[in-house]
């Protein structure tokens, strides 16, 4: 089945909301039932846990935030330092920016941007339930980015960019709203391998973080294109074992890997 992009962006925000509004999911980003069966699931935490996220970040945030869609940690290659401005493609209920709000502090700011308004609901209780004054999030696509032009000092994200059906515009985007001298830190699956129809043309699989994802080499080439420089894109061959579980049986890990991808905003033109 081909789909559009008006389709695809449709089929995310349709599998997002039903995960917003409590059905259960297999580590990626579509329900359990559709991918995986009835079986039982494994909590978030579990799927976080294996991504690189401590038990101390796993328990910081309010209950409810980690829902289990991301495929690394981007928290631990930003570097947030008290003061700088966080902007969070993809944000869902809240997770990666109440860890990035502890980093910068009150006198930082952290925006998450989702498309989804069942993710962007639950997310803002997650902020008052927390707290956490110095976050807000912001209904839009990441392709078209409600903020403004040099707004960020570090653009993060963490499973979303390989569902957009335009990344080298997400790209562009991420680059406009970060400062000079800004960076990106991002956590994404990545293609290693082929990969057959079966899967590259799975609605479920593209909805599910796998079907979506950009081989390096075409990655590396839309961030230059962007203006990014310092470009760093590590594959995290280890993942494989934990996104074999995302579509059991399917063989998805033989295509597809987790991956930090790092760049940088020219301080100057």
């Amino acid at each position: 089945m081909s789909m559009n992009d008006d389709h695809l962006r449709q089929a995310v925000r349709e599998a997002y909301g039903s995960i917003a509004g409590g059905a259960a999911n297999t580590g990626c980003c579509t329900p359990a039932v559709a991918c995986c069966g009835p079986a039982p699931q494994p909590e978030a935490g579990d799927f976080s846990s294996r991504f690189g996220y401590s038990p101390e970040e796993l328990s910081a945030v309010p209950e409810g935030s980690d829902l289990g869609l991301g495929c690394g940690n981007p928290s631990a290659i930003a570097a947030m330092a008290p003061g700088e401005v966080v902007v969070d493609l993809g944000s869902g209920a809240g997770f990666d920016c109440f860890l990035a709000a502890r980093q910068v502090g009150p006198s930082g700011r952290v925006i998450g941007v989702d498309m989804t308004p069942e993710m962007l609901a639950r997310a803002r209780d997650n902020a008052d339930k927390g707290g956490y004054g110095n976050v807000e999030f912001r209904l839009g696509e990441i392709e078209s980015l409600p903020v403004a032009d040099a707004t960020a000092d570090v653009v993060i994200s963490n499973c979303v960019i390989n569902l957009s059906p335009d990344k080298p515009a997400v790209l562009r985007e991420a680059f406009r709203v970060l400062r000079p001298g800004g960076r990106l830190a991002v956590s994404d699956v990545v293609a290693i391998a082929a990969m057959p129809d079966g899967i590259a043309g799975d609605p479920e699989l593209l909805c599910g973080c796998v079907a979506g994802a950009a081989p390096v080499a075409d990655l590396t080439r839309w961030l230059e294109a962007a203006g990014f420089t310092g470009i760093r894109i590590r594959v995290r061959d280890e993942s494989r074992d934990v996104i074999r579980d995302w579509a059991p049986g399917r063989g998805v890990e033989r295509y597809v890997a987790s991956a930090t991808i790092e760049a940088f905003k020219p301080a100057a033109a």
